[in-house]
């Protein structure tokens, strides 16, 4: 008997389904990467290669073993970039959007389903949530569309071409993917700094959470009214986002000083350290050849890219808010404190739990994957795969050029990375992990010498 649909999805868990979807959207994504229409006239492209395209696409990455400059043609740019679109603005989310057009009810089934993409704990407001999400990032991807359009008339023959170039530009940014379209990412741009001001609010708009702009949105709506009290989750979130951009601003001057910055003056040193603080948390654009940066930096960016995006945003990593709360564990315990208070809040010991698996499992998954792709592509550095891994599970897209060489099962590695990074760890080990079970009994506790 033939199995619907409705009953083998009943029998998957909301996870698993979630992960069936972006898989389909890879799948698709894939084939119509690989069609003529989407190809410059001549250009064939292997099926890998449509395929880990794909997958950077979808996770919003940047990685590409391919020059779409070269490749794809002014149709496949679009496609592209609504492939883009499905993976940063995610795949439930441009679901429910085509379900409330066609008038279908959202079901508990399609909000739990919602709750797991969106990386949210309750089931209230989620279809206002997606409504909010779908409206705000198509209008600041409009809105720097619009901006970057008109500023490259200035570079480009037409304006039809300057338009084009400026779409895609603010969605790439927007959804933090990394993508250009000009074969040299921004470094045509790196003397202009308007370009480079729209792309660095792009990137935060598209990383700080969708949750944050949201919240901000409403705090503007309501600011005649009253007091409006910020959730934890937006504060922490901000929080650790401006200092991380902060810190990622004063450690590439201070290393670069006297390396890449040398003759350069203070406002282009600033842009420099400022644009990389910024894009290498997830988005991967570059004004410069990243290759001409020193070791001490390379291994910051390494460690931003780790770090990742806010949670239920475009970017990947273990998450701002999962870095914060371990760091606040550490000081808090080392204070002789029991519980971590923030914000005049105490952070849920779940929480806390929840931030060192998410980091102990990052952690192990990127370390044997340093381990085997050194392995099996011993003709690179460890510096070289360090980055290219990092890169791959924050979704940032940021190389040091080695992607285009890497053999098949190299790329399947950094594939996996990719879509683990755009799903979340959380998502991952749910996916992976047996049932649930009840325990019936339980041993007697004994401590255990740590540290």
């Amino acid at each position: 008997m033939k199995i619907k649909l409705d009953e083998l999805t009943a029998r998957l868990s909301s996870v698993q389904i979630i992960v069936l979807y972006y898989l389909s959207a890879i799948i698709i994504s894939t084939f119509l990467l690989m069609m003529p229409v989407t190809l410059q006239e001549g250009v064939k492209l292997s099926f890998i290669d449509a395929l880990f395209t794909a997958v950077s696409a979808v996770s919003v990455t940047g990685l590409s073993t391919i020059s779409l400059h070269e490749t794809l043609s002014y149709t496949g740019t679009f496609i592209l970039a609504f492939i883009l679109q499905i993976g940063g603005i995610g795949v439930m989310t441009l679901g429910t959007f085509v379900w409330l057009i066609l008038g279908r009810k959202i079901g508990l089934r399609e909000r739990m389903l919602i709750m797991t993409d969106q990386n949210q704990s309750a089931l209230s407001g989620l279809v206002y949530l997606l409504r909010e999400i779908l409206v705000l990032i198509v209008a600041i991807e409009l809105i720097g569309a619009l901006i970057l359009g008109v500023h490259f008339l200035n570079y480009f023959p037409t304006w039809q071409e300057a338009f084009r170039q400026g779409l895609f530009a603010s969605v790439s940014a927007t959804t933090n993917a990394g993508f250009d379209i000009t074969g040299q990412s921004l470094i045509p741009f790196a003397n202009d700094y308007l370009v480079q001001t729209i792309n660095i609010l792009l990137i935060i708009l598209g990383a700080i959470g969708f949750p944050v702009l949201i919240e901000f949105r409403e705090f503007l709506a309501q600011r005649k009214k009253g007091h409006f009290r910020f959730s934890l989750f937006t504060k922490i979130a901000v929080t650790t986002f401006a200092a991380l951009l902060v810190a990622g601003t004063v450690f590439i001057f201070i290393f670069e000083a006297n390396h890449l910055l040398t003759g350069k003056n203070w406002i282009e040193a600033f842009f420099y350290s400022a644009f990389h603080s910024t894009s290498t948390r997830s988005a991967g654009l570059s004004t410069i050849d990243i290759n001409q940066f020193s070791t001490p930096t390379h291994l910051l960016l390494c460690l931003f890219m780790f770090i990742g995006a806010s949670p239920s945003s475009v970017g990947g990593g273990i998450r701002t808010t999962t870095f914060a709360i371990a760091l606040l564990s550490v000081i808090s315990y080392a204070r002789g404190n029991s519980t971590i208070k923030v914000f005049k809040r105490e952070i849920m010991p779940e929480d806390i739990v929840k931030s060192y698996i998410v980091i102990m499992t990052a952690f192990m998954l990127c370390g044997f994957s340093v381990i085997f792709l050194s392995f099996i592509e011993p003709s690179f550095s460890l510096m070289e795969i360090l980055f290219e891994v990092s890169s791959a599970f924050g979704t940032t897209g940021m190389s040091l050029g080695i992607t285009p060489e890497l053999g098949t099962v190299g790329k399947s590695l950094l594939m996996t990375l990719m879509f683990i990074g755009r799903i979340g760890i959380f998502s991952f080990l749910f996916l992976v992990r047996g049932k649930p079970k009840n325990e019936k009994f339980h041993y007697s506790k004994e401590r255990v010498i740590i540290g």
